[in-house]
């Protein structure tokens, strides 16, 4: 075990044991959840189990018996700082676990909610709550996260019988299900682990809670992750913290709802609050796209109106205390606002300009800060056509950008087809479970390479990008059928012929021809780079054949 002076760390209304400061300890949510308490804003109390824990759980797969009586010290004042008991039938805390690394990796790692249910806890959350839909709902979720982070049975063994009883019902929202049938599906979720793991689902609620934080440290190594911190340049040693806060529940009725936030318009770049929120929901059902959910602009009417009101101004706090553009987690219970987290929200190209020129002028950060915070790639998307960032767009699935730019064409499955319908003047994407050399004369001809397995050194990522060509690899959920040229995304079937859009600064995979748009050297882009040209040591010569291509040249 790593010697550290602690290895927990408790946050909690109008206090913190860490701050924004502790990034490489808390991860990137632990020191968000303690720099909003220090800063007096309303978060759940919770711990943090240091990141420096990980990648010794990963080398030994054990976890010492002095971290085990000093989570058990801070369970204990978790509990009175929530006037909750753990593991009790009559008024039963639950808590979230989440992973955080000290660089934000949206998306990539794990999330269990509403631990501490069992047969008996769940007794008390139905009498305290009146509300045996909620009560079931939020088990059936737990069994469901269990099931799928922790037994690793991956979400479709328990979404496929969600998907039956919604069937026989006749409803297309899980939220329309009556109690029994929620209560039900618990029973099937545990039937469905103990047949295709050979052990019961633990009831004993401690038993779940180590679970469930021995899955978050083991989901440091899974091959997405690995994958995206080889994309981004993230090093491996920096490992996961975890987040154990207790539950606030989005999902009680139409006074509770969950949502992301971003304080800017983190497409194009402009100043005005923007998301999306569900009522009746938890955060999974957002981010997840279980359902489809409202702009947050519609928050604010009705009975939320307080709720938008109050979130605006901690947007705007957040923003200004970070000094940059925040992507926040919140949840609503019965109309109270309680934020999840905060970090540095990703962006376009063309946004990160845009905020970058505008954090200067508002005098929220230097010249100096503002070009450091446009990094190379950035700038480079701002020389490839990209689809619209306003346009709205049918995403079927999402994989690793292995090569920029945007691409529209007609689903191929074929290299020797791509390359006989391109000389026919037909624009194509080639779609492949993984390329080979083989298939290099149909990459030539394609627009754009798609594929459904591989990584960022496989052999379509690196071709495509030796040729400047767009290319999306490893998309998961897309299973492609070569010899019926097709592939299924999402409860899709696209097929041969059927014009798709690739578009590989992002990594997403949409349905029909997106529109696309060519760079445009806007204003707030000139501003950055005469703040560089003041600072610059290096001077560039170009290379230009025709009156055009010196205009754009000197445009640059």
């Amino acid at each position: 075990m790593p010697s550290v002076e602690r290895f927990v760390y408790s946050f909690g209304p109008g206090r913190a044991d860490g701050s924004a400061a502790m990034r490489d300890i808390l991860g990137g949510k632990g020191a968000g959840l303690a720099e909003m308490a220090n800063l007096g804003l309303p978060v759940p109390p919770g711990f943090t189990l240091s990141a420096k824990l990980c990648l010794a759980y990963i080398e030994t797969g054990d976890l010492s018996h002095a971290l085990r009586e000093e989570v058990a010290r801070h369970l204990k004042q978790l509990e009175r700082a929530a006037g909750k008991k753990f593991g009790d039938r009559r008024n039963p805390l639950l808590v979230s676990v989440r992973s955080g690394a000290a660089v934000s990796m949206p998306g990539m790692m794990e999330t269990i909610l509403n631990l501490g249910l069992n047969d008996d806890t769940v007794q008390g959350l139905l009498e305290g709550s009146k509300n045996p839909r909620f009560a079931y709902d939020s088990y059936r979720r737990f069994v469901q996260m269990y099931g799928d982070v922790v037994f690793e049975l991956g979400k479709e063994p328990f979404a496929e019988a969600l998907d039956d009883v919604k069937r026989r019902r006749r409803v297309e929202r899980d939220i329309d299900l009556p109690p029994e049938d929620l209560e039900a599906l618990v029973r099937e979720f545990k039937g469905i682990i103990q047949a295709r793991r050979g052990i019961p689902f633990p009831e004993e609620p401690q038993r779940q809670l180590w679970g469930a934080i021995e899955a978050v440290f083991r989901s440091w190594n899974t091959r997405r992750d690995v994958d995206y911190r080889k994309v981004n340049g993230i090093p491996d040693t920096l490992g996961t913290a975890v987040n154990v806060v207790a539950m606030v529940y989005g999902n009680m009725g139409d006074d509770s709802g969950t949502g992301v936030a971003f304080t800017r318009d983190c497409r194009g770049g402009e100043n005005v609050l923007n998301g999306d929120f569900l009522v009746n929901a938890q955060g999974e059902d957002v981010v997840s796209g279980a359902r489809t959910p409202q702009p947050i602009a519609k928050m604010n009417r009705g009975r939320l109106a307080k709720v938008f009101k109050e979130l605006t101004r901690i947007a705007t706090r957040l923003e200004q205390h970070f000094r940059d553009v925040q992507d926040i987690e919140f949840t609503f219970e019965r109309g109270k606002l309680y934020m999840l987290q905060t970090r540095r929200a990703q962006r376009t190209g063309p946004a990160a300009v845009r905020i970058a020129v505008e954090l200067v002028e508002q005098g929220l950060i230097t010249q100096d800060e503002a070009i450091q915070r446009v990094p190379p790639q950035d700038l480079d998307q701002l020389f490839h056509p990209m689809v619209d960032p306003k346009a709205n767009v049918t995403v079927l699935a999402k994989g690793l950008p292995a090569s920029p730019g945007a691409a529209t064409g007609e689903a191929v499955f074929d290299a020797d087809e791509a390359e006989a319908l391109a000389k026919k003047g037909r624009k194509v994407i080639l779609v492949r479970p993984e390329t080979s050399p083989e298939d290099f004369h149909g990459i030539v001809a394609a627009q754009a390479v798609l594929t459904a397995r591989g990584g960022m050194t496989s052999h379509a990522a690196v071709v495509a990008r030796g040729m400047g060509k767009t290319c999306v690899v490893g998309a998961q959920g897309i299973e492609v059928d070569p010899p019926g040229a097709r592939f299924r995304a999402n409860g899709r079937v696209v097929k041969r012929g059927q014009t798709i859009t690739v578009d590989g600064t992002t990594g997403r995979v949409i349905l029909g021809a997106a529109k696309l748009v060519q760079p445009r050297m806007g204003a707030h882009y000139a501003k950055l780079m005469s703040w560089t040209d003041q600072r610059r040591r290096l001077r560039v010569r170009t290379n230009a054949d025709t009156p055009a291509d010196a205009r754009r040249a000197r445009e640059f």
